[in-house]
C-alpha cells in the first residue's frame, strides 16, 4: 500500500501509461492531470498550477482523428450534384423515335417508360424534321431528362423525378414583334415579285391563300398588278427569328382591288374578312395547285393530244413539276382513291350534296377512301400517271352530276360565314386599326408610284 497523496502528477502518468495502450495516451493523461489538479487545489486560497504536459499521439491515432473530423465535415456539407452527359440530336427525314433513342445510345425499354408517362410524351411519336432533341444521362446510360426543342420559342421537358416516373413541364418564350410593310408591282410573276419586295416564301403563299377564292394565280395574274401586305416580324434577343401572320393585305387584279384583314373571332380562330365583314374564304378556292401554269383548259370540243380524235376535255390542266402538292379545294370526303390505266392515281372528292371535284395522273395519293378532308389539305402530288404526255394534274368540277368548267364554276359559289351581326362592334375594333395602318403605309408608295408616271409623261 502506498501514499497516493504522495505522487507526483507524473509518476501518476508513468502508471497510467503501464496500464493503458497507448491509443488511448490522450484521454488516460487528461484524467491523471485531471486528478492531479484536484490534490493541489485543497483550499480556496490556494493558487492552481499550470504544468506542462507532453503526450505523444501515435500515427494510428492521428489517422483516426483525421478521418473522424473528414466525417463529421462530410455529413455536414452537401451532396455533390450528379454529372449528366448531353446528347443533341436533330430530327431528319424518315426519322422515328426509336432510331434517335438507339443514335443517343438511350435503351428501348427507357423510351416505353417514357411513353407511357402521360399524353404529352405519346406526341413525341409525332416529331418533325429540323426539331431538336437533347438526351441527358448518367454514367450508366440512364435517361434522367429529355428536351424537345419544337423551335427557339418552346421546349417541352420530361423530367425523371425521385420516385422513377417522367414529369413534363412546357417552357416558352416570348418574341418581340414589330410590324412590317411590303409593297410590289408586278412584272412577270408574283413569287418573282414578292421575293425582290422581300417577302418570304411562306408569306408570298400566304398572301396568295388569302386570295385564292378571288384571284387564279395560274390564269388571272397580269404584268401591272400590286399588291401591298403587312405583317409582324418577331424577333428573339435583337434577332430576327421568322414572321407572324399577315395583318392586312391588298391586291389590285385587273384594275380591280381586293382588301383583307385578320380577324380573331370570341372563340380565337382567325380568318380573313373584307372591310366590312364578308369572309374572304369561298365555299371552293379557284385551283388546286399553287403558281401552276394552265396548260390546257376546259373544252368539250378538244382534239385529244394522244388520240387525236375529238374527246371533251372536261377538266383542267395544270402544268408543273412532279411532286407539287395538290389541295383539296373544298372541305369534303374521299369517296374514291385508286388507279386506272387511264386516270393513273385519282382522287375523287364529295362536297356536300351537289358537287364532287376529280384530281388525275397524281404520283402519290395521300388520302384513302372514306376519308375527311379540309380545304387546302394536301391530297396528293403531281404526276404523269396513266395516258399524260407529262406532268400535269387534270382537275374536274362537277355539279350534280355535270362537268362544269372549274375556272368560272367558283365565282358562281357562296361564300363562307361572314362575321355575325353580335361580333360586329368586336370586329371593327380590332380591324379598323390595322387598315388604318395598311392604308398610311400605302400612301408614299402610291405618291411616289404617281410622281414616276408624271415623269415618263411625254409633252
Amino acid at each position: 500500500m502506498y501514499d497516493q497523496s504522495k505522487q507526483t502528477p507524473k509518476r501518476l502518468l508513468g502508471a497510467v501509461r503501464q496500464h493503458f495502450p497507448r491509443t488511448h495516451a490522450l484521454a488516460a493523461g487528461a484524467a491523471s492531470f485531471a486528478l492531479a489538479l484536484t490534490m493541489f487545489m485543497s483550499t480556496p486560497e490556494v493558487e492552481a498550477k499550470r504544468l506542462p504536459l507532453e503526450v505523444n499521439l501515435s500515427s494510428t491515432t492521428a489517422v483516426e482523428a483525421t478521418a473522424g473530423t473528414a466525417a463529421t465535415h462530410h455529413a455536414a456539407a452537401p451532396e455533390a450534384e450528379e454529372t449528366l452527359r448531353a446528347h443533341t440530336l436533330k430530327v431528319k427525314q424518315g426519322d422515328t423515335l426509336s432510331d434517335l433513342f438507339e443514335r443517343a445510345g438511350v435503351s428501348a425499354a427507357e423510351m416505353y417508360q417514357l411513353l407511357a408517362s402521360g399524353k404529352e410524351a405519346r406526341q413525341l411519336a409525332k416529331l418533325a424534321p429540323g426539331e431538336e432533341l437533347t438526351f441527358r444521362t448518367d454514367d450508366q446510360g440512364a435517361l434522367k431528362s429529355l428536351e424537345l426543342h419544337r423551335d427557339r420559342l418552346n421546349l417541352e421537358e420530361f423530367s425523371r423525378g425521385d420516385s422513377g416516373d417522367f414529369k413534363y413541364a412546357l417552357h416558352q418564350r416570348k418574341a418581340d414583334s414589330y410590324t412590317a410593310y411590303r409593297h410590289a408591282k408586278i412584272d412577270s410573276s408574283l413569287f418573282v415579285a414578292g421575293s425582290d419586295a422581300g417577302l418570304s416564301g411562306n408569306l408570298i403563299m400566304e398572301m396568295a391563300d388569302v386570295f385564292s377564292s378571288d384571284i387564279d394565280f395560274a390564269l388571272d395574274i397580269r404584268k401591272g398588278d400590286s399588291f401591298s401586305v403587312m405583317y409582324e416580324e418577331e424577333f428573339l434577343e435583337g434577332e430576327k427569328i421568322g414572321n407572324g401572320p399577315i395583318q392586312a393585305v391588298s391586291f389590285t387584279n385587273h384594275g380591280k382591288t381586293f382588301s383583307a384583314v385578320r380577324y380573331v373571332d370570341v372563340h380565337g380562330d382567325a380568318n380573313y374578312y373584307t372591310p366590312d365583314g364578308k369572309s374572304m374564304r369561298k365555299a371552293f378556292i379557284r385551283t388546286p395547285v399553287d403558281f401552276a401554269r394552265i396548260s390546257s383548259g376546259y373544252n368539250p370540243h378538244r382534239l385529244h393530244p394522244i388520240f387525236k380524235t375529238r374527246r371533251p376535255h372536261n377538266g383542267t390542266d395544270y402544268a408543273a413539276p412532279t411532286g407539287t402538292p395538290v389541295y383539296a379545294t373544298a372541305d369534303g370526303r374521299v369517296i374514291k382513291s385508286g388507279y386506272s390505266k387511264a386516270n393513273g392515281n385519282y382522287i375523287f372528292l364529295q362536297h356536300g350534296e351537289h358537287y364532287v371535284t376529280r384530281y388525275l395522273h397524281l404520283s402519290k395519293r395521300r388520302v384513302k377512301t372514306g376519308q375527311r378532308v379540309k380545304q387546302r389539305q394536301v391530297i396528293g402530288n403531281v404526276g404523269s400517271t396513266g395516258y399524260a404526255t407529262g406532268p400535269h394534274l387534270h382537275y374536274e368540277f362537277l355539279v350534280n352530276g355535270h362537268h362544269r368548267n372549274p375556272a368560272t364554276i367558283v365565282r358562281k359559289l357562296p361564300k363562307a360565314k361572314s362575321v355575325p351581326a353580335s361580333e360586329m362592334a368586336r370586329f371593327q375594333a380590332q380591324t379598323q386599326p390595322l387598315l388604318a395602318q395598311l392604308e398610311n403605309y400605302e400612301r408614299p408608295a402610291l405618291a411616289q408610284r404617281d410622281d414616276n408616271s408624271d415623269n415618263n409623261t411625254v409633252n
